[in-house]
């Protein structure tokens, strides 16, 4: 016992960042399956099932024998167009359970995995191909959407990396440039609108990246992009953080609604109560050894309707957290992003990313042009990659914009 308590569960072991890149893989390699999943006609439940036994067998793979707790840190999640909760269906809800995707829809897929508590979580949007064309490339509104997104994106992780992390020269230089004030959270905002303004585009409004630690998804700092209701950001990025970096566009004002759908996405929290139903104990009790406080769905319960009942007890109680079904005011198609980084000394290490953006297959005749933005673009995420490290070279993707890619490896020694 005495050792457990010991145990360094921050990057600076070895082991923590080597669960986390494990969780990543099996998070990558499930999203690229169930992106292939979701075509015109098909059923949103039926992808989502199908996504979340996956991702169960995927994880069974990998620290076989070792008393080491595993799972889902998120469970697979489709989203409709103007929707924005990350969006899974039980098959009790007749009307939510027959919803299936359309030609020409932006998708949201969501899905992570956990090992020993370290979870890491991946979103990326699609358009779903028409069944008579699926090469046909986006273009008009649909490229403007994913071209905001992926820009705005790339331009958040930048903001994140801290003042003179990366800076060259002299010692006086980087002194100087880590004194720097720490861009505010009201500047990262105001730079994020312009850019997705550039595709007549807007933030959805209180779109949140929090820092991730071990067994938590929602640590004690956060970013908070478009606030409103008063909500705020909490904290800076340091390095030793894990964050869950979040982007949300859409075509519309970016302004939000709660739909009458039933909310199925649940988390428990730390929160203990002297629950009176046993429905609702019973309930409680399957979720903690099955989820931990990572995210769930009903349907991954063992008696779904039971589940629907047990849980309204602990959601009254604050012992379990309800996510409402959140969509686009006016519903304008949203687009979401979300990366799973590691801010090491060497800079930011994607642990989870969408697909990077091949802008050759969106058609769209708007661009970034603000100077700023473009600036903050061609700036790197991570430190080059050491020289006395020989690696075949890869030939460059064509890009609208030239945003400076981080070479992964590079801060992987941290």
């Amino acid at each position: 016992m005495a050792e457990e308590l010991a145990t360094d569960y921050t990057l600076n072991n070895p082991d923590t960042l080597t669960k986390y890149k494990t969780a990543a893989q099996i998070s990558h390699r499930v999203l690229e399956t169930v992106t292939g999943w979701c075509v015109e006609g098909e059923k949103i439940i039926t992808i989502c099932e199908r996504g979340d036994k996956l991702l169960d067998e995927e994880i069974a793979k990998v620290y076989k024998g070792k008393k080491i707790v595993k799972g889902i840190s998120h469970p697979t999640t489709v989203s409709p167009s103007s929707f924005i909760t990350p969006f899974t269906p039980l098959s009790t809800d007749t009307e939510d359970a027959s919803t299936i995707l359309k030609s020409h829809e932006a998708v949201k897929i969501q899905l992570g995995a956990q090992i020993d508590g370290f979870g890491t979580i991946v979103c990326d949007t699609i358009i779903v191909p028409s069944g008579k064309n699926d090469n046909e490339k986006p273009s008009g509104r649909e490229a403007d959407l994913l071209c905001a997104a992926y820009y705005a994106n790339e331009l958040l992780l930048r903001l994140m990396v801290p003042p003179g992390l990366l800076a060259s020269g002299s010692d006086e230089v980087k002194k100087k440039a880590a004194a720097e004030k720490p861009i505010t959270q009201s500047k990262i905002t105001h730079l994020l609108e312009k850019a997705v303004k550039s595709y007549d585009c807007s933030i959805v409004e209180g779109t949140t990246s929090w820092l991730f630690e071990r067994n938590e998804i929602e640590g004690k700092k956060k970013i908070v992009l478009a606030p409103s209701d008063g909500s705020k950001g909490e904290g800076l990025p340091e390095v030793g953080d894990v964050w869950g970096v979040e982007m949300g566009v859409s075509l519309g004002t970016g302004k939000i609604k709660t739909l009458e759908n039933r909310p199925t996405l649940h988390r428990r929290t730390t929160i203990t109560y002297g629950l009176k139903r046993p429905s609702s104990r019973q309930t409680l009790s399957e979720i903690v050894k099955k989820f931990g406080t990572f995210p769930f769905s009903l349907r991954q319960l063992d008696d779904e309707r039971a589940a629907k009942v047990g849980v309204v007890e602990c959601v009254r109680s604050n012992v379990l957290r309800q996510y409402e079904v959140v969509a686009d005011k006016d519903a304008a198609p949203v687009a979401r992003l979300l990366t799973t980084i590691a801010i090491t000394k060497n800079g930011i290490i994607r642990l989870t990313t969408p697909p990077a953006l091949d802008t050759s297959k969106y058609q769209t005749e708007k661009k970034i042009t603000d100077e700023e933005i473009l600036g903050i673009l061609q700036q790197p995420v991570a430190s080059a990659k050491s020289k006395n490290k020989k690696k075949k070279k890869k030939k460059p993707v064509k890009k609208t914009i030239e945003v400076e890619e981080e070479e992964e490896e590079s801060s992987d020694e941290d």
